[in-house]
């Protein structure tokens, strides 16, 4: 069993988590580069916290699956606020380790896949027979790829769509021309990374939320 305290400290910190969100929200949205474009790369942020939130009363996720949404927030947020292919702490990487381009946006689709892959996770053991296994593994391997293959499809439907700078901004790709490739493969790569690094303390905050007095 949870100790008595630990459900109002674990709300708490989820309450943390969202306030910071928001804070660094109204942050980039504060002169960003372009105000189309800001709300285009924000948008998955701010439509996804609304769904958490609508739902916390009736589904809590773990502290771990909040934890890595807040990160791919963040990271979408500043993406929004600078452009991707402007953040300056990308630039900074790119000029000190002789880069051949800000890379930041490859760490957003590292993410892309990082949180489709957990959330499907404990989504799928809470509500399905599936249970930890190779099976699962690859299945949440699999949707995080598959988000992450629809968005390309979304980004070149933007470019078609709107064309010129506003396309260059959004896609962040920098002039290479195996971008959308490259983006997938760090979905995919992020998915099994975070599988194998945080399933067992997924499992674990898992157990505790079944546990806990109600």
């Amino acid at each position: 069993m949870t100790t008595k305290g630990a459900p109002d400290t674990t709300r708490k910190l989820h309450l943390a988590l969202l306030l910071s969100a928001a804070a660094v929200l109204v942050w980039s949205a504060v002169a960003p580069h372009g105000r189309f474009n800001w709300l285009m790369e924000t948008l998955p942020a701010m439509i996804g916290g609304a769904v958490f939130v609508a739902i916390y009363p009736r589904f809590r996720f773990t502290t771990v699956s909040y934890t890595l949404v807040w990160l791919f927030a963040l990271i979408l947020m500043v993406g929004g606020h600078y452009t991707y292919a402007e953040v300056p702490i990308g630039n900074w990487a790119r000029d000190t380790f002789n880069l051949s381009r800000n890379d930041f946006d490859r760490v957003g689709h590292f993410f892309q896949g990082v949180v489709p892959a957990m959330l499907a996770r404990e989504l799928l053991i809470r509500t399905s027979p599936l249970r930890a296994g190779k099976w699962l593994f690859t299945l949440c391997a699999s949707v995080a790829l598959a988000i992450s293959a629809l968005y390309e499809l979304f980004e070149w439907r933007y470019a078609v769509t709107f064309g010129g700078q506003a396309a260059a901004d959004f896609l962040g790709s920098q002039g290479d021309i195996w971008d959308a490739q490259q983006d997938m493969s760090l979905a995919l790569i992020g998915s099994i990374a975070a599988q194998l690094v945080f399933s067992r303390l997924q499992d674990r905050q898992l157990h505790a939320v079944r546990t806990e007095p109600k």
